[in-house]
């Protein structure tokens, strides 16, 4: 059976539990690019030294330069409730949005839960909105390691979002809300084609006001990343509905994605493809370029930022290459459903225990493993070549004209190992 990007269709893959010890960064990671995704937004985190070191450090940015963002420090005193920490927090937001007025929303994030830190941030957000009513939106959510995985981060931020939406104005006409973070230039590209269909479309989050983004019965929900089982159950009670594609990776990945949108909206597919005929010629035209050096490589995931499932398939059904393994921290079968029926049956490991499953590679020997930083130096004193999953995170790789440069990220290890072989 042949869906309409072309690819066959068999059974969904099945989904193995390998629960256990998993290698991950905490959510906190990301602030990282959210911070620069909404432009009006502060993301104050309460948590450790550790903590601040490691947003500053990830995001690459000086504190000096005054980004987006910042730690409230948590002491020994704080911990062990020797300080009052609600007056604490109340003293700090204030300073800070004293200091730089133009924050219009302010997320709390905690690091560790709130048994942990002493502190019930969603208590203090309600309270803070209160006392900065007019000026200053305030929310909270949580960025754990303990509680999420790294890109869990983006779908509790968006999460704690939609129960402060607007609802549509009576009789609203259906319209499109394309959820998850996007580079600007990929967002860009999207809503062109959007427009050229003749599509409604918002996009969560957007780069200012985010709190002014309509949802509900109308809204016809496009996922563009597929770690956002929360967002998504919150916007469903809104009201609004899901529509399930796979994900606008490579070529194909993102007619299918283009298509499932207009099939929504009752456009024709004919005027589908008189839209992105060019632009996937250009795609194709590129992914060639790099389908000779990763064609027929054996390439396994471990779990990192639940993109796994897709990159997988954009890798084989595009690249020609060799799946070996599937490692993902979790997989939902609503959001992830159409990738699976396009990966050939091949399982998906979900939740895999690190140690079981450094034994399955080192046992395979792929060419190439896409894992954390944690993992990949090790293994590359091992003799094999890896590529650093977050580097798939960090960077604009979704559409057509991101192609290329998708399968190019694979390419460079593949490169580097034939470069430096003796």
């Amino acid at each position: 059976m042949r869906v309409p990007g072309g690819a066959c269709v068999t059974a969904p893959s099945p989904v193995i539990r390998d629960p256990g010890q998993r290698a991950v960064f905490c959510g906190l990671t990301g602030i990282v690019w959210l911070h620069r995704k909404i432009e009006d937004a502060f993301f104050l985190v309460v948590g450790s030294r550790t903590c601040a070191h490691l947003i500053q450090s990830a995001a690459g940015v000086m504190i000096f330069a005054e980004p987006r963002f910042a730690t409230a420090i948590l002491e020994e005193r704080d911990l062990a409730g020797m300080a009052d920490a609600q007056e604490e927090i109340d003293r700090v937001v204030a300073r800070l949005i004293e200091r730089r007025p133009d924050i219009r929303l302010l997320f709390l994030v905690g690091s560790c839960p709130s048994e942990v830190i002493k502190l019930d941030l969603a208590k203090a957000a309600e309270r803070l909105s209160r006392a900065h009513a007019g000026r200053t939106r305030v929310l909270s959510w949580s960025g754990s390691g303990i509680e999420t995985t790294f890109t869990q981060g983006e779908d509790a931020c968006l999460a704690s979002l939609v129960p402060e939406l607007p609802a549509p104005l009576a009789g609203a006409s259906p319209d499109l809300l394309v959820v998850g973070a996007l580079a600007d230039v990929v967002e860009d590209q999207f809503a062109r084609l959007f427009d050229q269909l003749g599509i409604p479309a918002r996009f969560l989050p957007s780069r200012r006001a985010a709190l002014e983004t309509p949802v509900g019965a109308n809204t016809r929900v496009l996922l563009a990343q597929p770690f956002l089982s929360d967002t998504l159950t919150a916007l469903e009670r809104r009201g609004a509905r899901h529509i399930p594609a796979p994900f606008p990776l490579g070529a194909e990945g993102t007619t299918a994605w283009i298509r499932a949108a207009a099939r929504a909206f009752g456009i024709a597919s004919e005027v589908v493809d008189g839209a992105i005929e060019l632009p996937r010629a250009r795609a194709h035209k590129a992914l060639a370029r790099q389908r000779t050096r990763i064609g027929g490589q054996r390439v396994a995931f471990f779990p990192d930022s639940q993109l796994e499932p897709s990159l997988a398939r954009f890798l084989k059904e595009e690249l020609n290459a060799q799946i070996v393994e599937i490692g993902t921290p979790y997989c939902d079968r609503r959001i992830l459903g159409p990738e699976l029926q396009r990966l050939d049956g091949l399982p998906i490991h979900e939740g895999n225990d690190v140690n079981r499953q450094l034994d399955r590679v080192r046992a395979a020997r792929p060419d190439l493993t896409v894992c954390g930083l944690g993992l990949a130096n090790p293994l590359e004193a091992e003799g094999l070549s890896t590529k650093w999953a977050i580097e798939l995170v960090f960077s604009p790789i979704q559409g057509f004209e991101q192609a290329g440069d998708l399968a190019e990220l694979f390419a460079r290890p593949l490169a580097r190992r034939d470069r430096l072989a003796v």
